[in-house]
């Protein structure tokens, strides 16, 4: 059975249904693919590239799996958002030091058993420009480590509909392309590097050209 906690017995719908109702009274039109490529009973590590803030709303609401979520330790301390973050199992991440990181990675690991998946964005903050930065370690140190399968996201749309560092928002089109399973049983931590870039080509793969 999966844990209370980040499972779909506290949290899960009602943040897929408000995140579904905040894209359509937003007035985006939802495109998604690749459905097909994911076990509902299995977890996996979801890497996904971070074009802007509709990234939550359009993969809560549309990726139908099970999942938490790796969050910046700052959200922690907004009220409601913190505590229900708290509460559905999030992962606060804090990178002050290499302590704080090895635990946050050790919370981590805990919580993606059970049918439960994780989404991480490696680049670790939104794009200023809708092309893509550079991956961090911590999603494929996970995926290694667990020997869960890496499923790399495309996400299109959100750096046009709000952008980083505005309240400006503007209808438009929002996809989530979900690229089969990468296995890691055979991976090691000398692999990670090869892993990263193979990751990150089929992520880039599918995005719009604009983004390229």
């Amino acid at each position: 059975m999966a844990p209370l906690f980040g499972s779909k017995t506290w949290g899960y719908y009602p943040a897929k249904w408000w995140s579904r109702l905040t894209c359509w009274l937003s007035l985006c039109k939802i495109s998604t693919r690749g459905h097909e490529n994911l076990d509902k009973n299995r977890s996996y590590v979801f890497v996904a590239n971070h074009q802007g803030a509709f990234d939550i709303f359009l993969t809560y609401g549309f990726l139908n799996h099970n999942i938490v979520w790796m969050q910046k330790h700052s959200l922690r301390s907004l009220p409601l958002v913190g505590y229900a973050s708290k509460m559905a199992g999030h992962v606060f991440v804090n990178n002050t030091n290499a302590t704080t990181r090895a635990f946050t990675l050790k919370e981590a690991i805990s919580k993606v058993k059970d049918g439960v998946s994780i989404v991480i964005f490696p680049e670790g903050a939104r794009t200023h420009t809708g092309k893509m930065r550079q991956f961090k370690k911590g999603a494929f140190y996970i995926a290694t480590e667990e020997k869960l399968p890496i499923v790399p996201i495309t996400i299109n749309g959100p750096f046009d509909v709000l952008k980083r560092g505005t309240l400006d928002l503007k209808p438009g089109k929002l996809e989530l392309v979900i690229h089969k399973p990468i296995p890691t049983e055979n991976i090691c931590e000398d692999d990670i590097p090869e892993l990263i870039d193979t990751t990150r080509e089929i992520i880039y793969s599918a995005l719009w050209e604009k983004y390229k």
